[in-house]
Protein backbone atom coordinates (compact mmCIF):
# COMPACT_ATOMS: atom_id res chain seq x y z
CA UNK A 1 0.00 0.00 0.00
CA UNK A 2 3.30 2.78 0.76
CA UNK A 3 4.54 1.64 -2.83
CA UNK A 4 1.24 2.64 -4.11
CA UNK A 5 0.60 6.18 -2.81
CA UNK A 6 4.28 7.18 -3.23
CA UNK A 7 4.28 5.53 -6.89
CA UNK A 8 1.23 7.79 -7.60
CA UNK A 9 2.82 10.76 -5.70
CA UNK A 10 5.73 10.19 -7.65
CA UNK A 11 3.15 10.27 -10.83
CA UNK A 12 1.46 13.42 -9.81
CA UNK A 13 4.98 15.34 -9.13
CA UNK A 14 6.22 14.19 -12.45
CA UNK A 15 2.72 15.24 -14.62
CA UNK A 16 3.02 18.55 -12.66
CA UNK A 17 6.40 19.27 -13.79
CA UNK A 18 5.90 18.17 -17.60
CA UNK A 19 2.63 20.85 -17.26
CA UNK A 20 5.23 23.30 -16.07
CA UNK A 21 7.77 22.44 -18.29
CA UNK A 22 4.86 22.91 -21.49
CA UNK A 23 4.50 26.13 -20.15
CA UNK A 24 8.38 27.30 -20.32
CA UNK A 25 8.41 26.07 -23.85
CA UNK A 26 5.79 28.09 -24.60
CA UNK A 27 7.78 31.39 -22.84
CA UNK A 28 9.94 31.52 -26.01
CA UNK A 29 7.43 31.97 -28.88
CA UNK A 30 5.85 33.97 -26.88
CA UNK A 31 8.71 36.32 -26.70
CA UNK A 32 9.33 36.72 -29.91
CA UNK A 33 5.79 37.53 -31.27
CA UNK A 34 6.23 40.12 -28.52
CA UNK A 35 9.63 41.47 -30.37
CA UNK A 36 7.85 41.00 -33.96
CA UNK A 37 5.20 43.39 -32.84
CA UNK A 38 7.48 45.69 -31.36
CA UNK A 39 9.97 46.01 -33.77
CA UNK A 40 7.53 45.10 -37.28
CA UNK A 41 3.98 46.40 -36.28
CA UNK A 42 4.02 48.91 -34.31
CA UNK A 43 6.34 51.09 -36.45
CA UNK A 44 4.05 50.19 -39.63
CA UNK A 45 0.94 51.35 -37.79
CA UNK A 46 2.25 54.89 -36.78
CA UNK A 47 3.97 55.52 -40.02
CA UNK A 48 0.49 54.71 -41.69
CA UNK A 49 -1.43 56.59 -38.99
CA UNK A 50 0.96 59.56 -39.95
CA UNK A 51 0.15 58.62 -43.66
CA UNK A 52 -2.88 58.90 -42.89
CA UNK A 53 -3.09 62.23 -41.46
CA UNK A 54 -0.56 63.67 -44.01
CA UNK A 55 -3.46 63.02 -46.84
CA UNK A 56 -6.60 63.97 -44.51
CA UNK A 57 -4.43 67.22 -44.08
CA UNK A 58 -3.90 68.30 -47.68
CA UNK A 59 -5.34 71.46 -48.83
CA UNK A 60 -5.41 73.83 -52.37
CA UNK A 61 -2.12 75.10 -52.46
CA UNK A 62 -0.30 72.74 -51.33
CA UNK A 63 3.26 71.73 -53.31
CA UNK A 64 3.23 67.72 -52.96
CA UNK A 65 4.85 64.59 -54.77
CA UNK A 66 3.71 61.66 -56.37
CA UNK A 67 4.63 58.32 -55.77
CA UNK A 68 5.48 58.50 -59.37
CA UNK A 69 7.76 61.14 -58.87
CA UNK A 70 5.65 64.33 -60.59
CA UNK A 71 5.52 67.51 -58.64
CA UNK A 72 2.96 69.65 -58.55
CA UNK A 73 0.42 71.92 -56.96
CA UNK A 74 -2.91 70.57 -55.52
CA UNK A 75 -5.99 72.95 -57.71
CA UNK A 76 -9.07 71.02 -56.68
CA UNK A 77 -9.60 68.34 -54.18
CA UNK A 78 -12.17 65.10 -54.31
CA UNK A 79 -13.08 62.58 -51.80
CA UNK A 80 -10.79 60.12 -53.39
CA UNK A 81 -8.61 62.48 -55.82
CA UNK A 82 -6.59 65.23 -56.29
CA UNK A 83 -6.16 67.49 -59.27
CA UNK A 84 -2.51 68.53 -59.46
CA UNK A 85 -1.36 71.58 -61.33
CA UNK A 86 1.99 70.08 -62.75
CA UNK A 87 2.78 73.20 -65.29
CA UNK A 88 1.22 76.47 -66.77
CA UNK A 89 -2.16 74.93 -68.13
CA UNK A 90 -1.47 71.42 -67.51
CA UNK A 91 -3.55 69.18 -64.84
CA UNK A 92 -3.56 65.71 -63.90
CA UNK A 93 -6.14 63.96 -61.79
CA UNK A 94 -4.48 61.27 -59.02
CA UNK A 95 -5.82 59.22 -56.09
CA UNK A 96 -5.37 60.53 -53.37
CA UNK A 97 -3.14 57.43 -52.09
CA UNK A 98 -0.84 58.21 -54.85
CA UNK A 99 0.48 61.73 -52.88
CA UNK A 100 3.96 60.72 -51.17
CA UNK A 101 4.57 63.77 -49.95
CA UNK A 102 3.72 67.09 -48.75
CA UNK A 103 6.54 69.92 -50.09
CA UNK A 104 7.69 72.33 -46.99
CA UNK A 105 8.52 76.15 -48.16
CA UNK A 106 11.53 75.29 -46.11
CA UNK A 107 12.87 72.92 -48.62
CA UNK A 108 11.63 75.01 -51.85
CA UNK A 109 13.80 78.41 -50.26
CA UNK A 110 17.27 75.91 -49.83
CA UNK A 111 16.75 74.76 -53.45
Amino acid sequence: MALSVTASAVTAFFLAQAAGNGLVAFLPLVIIMVIFYVLLILPAQRRQKKTQAMLNALKNGDKVVTSGGLYGTIVGLEPDAVQLRIAEQVKVKVARSAIADVQSDIKEERG
